[in-house]
């Protein structure tokens, strides 16, 4: 198996090492913490208009890199993105310094409606000229590069043209955007679909890699469901390791959305990242 290293070398989206999701609630472990190289905040959760949380004053005045994540850009809608929408966010990524946008391979509203979930796409040939179209608008438009993440579905739409490794990796291609690859989403597609996750790391263009997400979830009814609100499951953390025998030089970082542990979960957590070689 060959090896290869991520871009970060070279300034693409330049984070490295271990990363954790910045939330009001995680702000001051955030800070007292000085095992963390970046941190990932998410677009919705402020305002262009006001002033940035002291906190991420503070990250961003002792060198810790700042990623701004978005979920409501609806890269895949066949709509088009909203220009308000997208302004905010270079505006958002202005003001953080962030060092690059990501955002999902989904899409979020149709017809007026919102569905308030990361919805997948069909994997045909259509959707992929949609959502590279809105790729291309969203890099146009942004101060930064932008990084195209893989969501969880719990349901596959019928007659798919493309697998979904093939869809991502044409979806990068094509529009030269960064990878952030999820492995908690690639586990719970994993488990519920029958999908093979290694042969899915097989087939992605790595060199893009601009960083990974791990995050827990809960089995209820048959389904893995990817929760942010648990430990990272045993699966997703096997993921990281075979990822790490693919690629060298990239961040890892830990999302956390609920149910807030304390510092000393956290840390477990952080541990148990680490100690698959994440830091390599």
């Amino acid at each position: 198996m060959r090896r290869v290293t991520s871009p970060l070398g070279l300034g693409r989206c330049p984070v490295r090492g271990l990363g954790l999701g910045w939330r009001r609630e995680l702000a001051l472990f955030i800070e007292r913490s000085p095992r963390l190289d970046f941190v990932e905040v998410l677009a919705e959760h402020l305002d262009p208009e006001r002033p940035l949380p002291a906190s991420l004053h503070h990250l961003r005045e002792r060198g810790t890199a700042v990623v701004l994540h978005g979920v409501g850009l609806s890269l895949g809608g066949a709509e088009g993105l909203d220009p308000k929408r997208l302004d905010r966010l270079a505006r958002l990524a202005e003001a953080l310094g962030a060092v690059c946008v990501s955002e999902h391979v989904s899409f979020v509203r149709a017809g007026g409606l919102d569905a308030g979930h990361l919805l997948p796409l069909p994997r045909t040939e259509a959707a992929l000229e949609v959502l590279c179209e809105n790729v291309r608008v969203a890099q146009a438009a942004l101060p930064v590069p932008l990084a195209l993440e893989n969501v969880a579905g719990l349901f596959e739409w019928p007659s798919p043209e493309l697998d979904e490794a093939t869809f991502l990796a044409r979806a990068l291609e094509e529009t030269d955007a960064l990878l952030l690859l999820d492995l908690a989403n690639l586990h719970a597609n994993a488990r519920n679909h029958g999908w093979d996750a290694e042969a899915f790391l097989d087939r992605l263009p790595l060199a893009r890699l601009a960083y990974v997400h791990l995050a827990g979830g809960v089995e209820k009814h048959g389904l893995f469901h990817d929760t942010h609100a648990h430990p990272v499951s045993e699966g997703a953390l096997a993921l990281l390791a075979s990822l790490q025998r693919r690629v060298t030089g990239v961040g890892v970082l830990l999302e956390w959305d609920d149910h807030f542990p304390g510092p000393a979960e956290l840390d477990r957590e952080l541990d148990a990242i680490a100690g698959r070689g994440a830091l390599r």
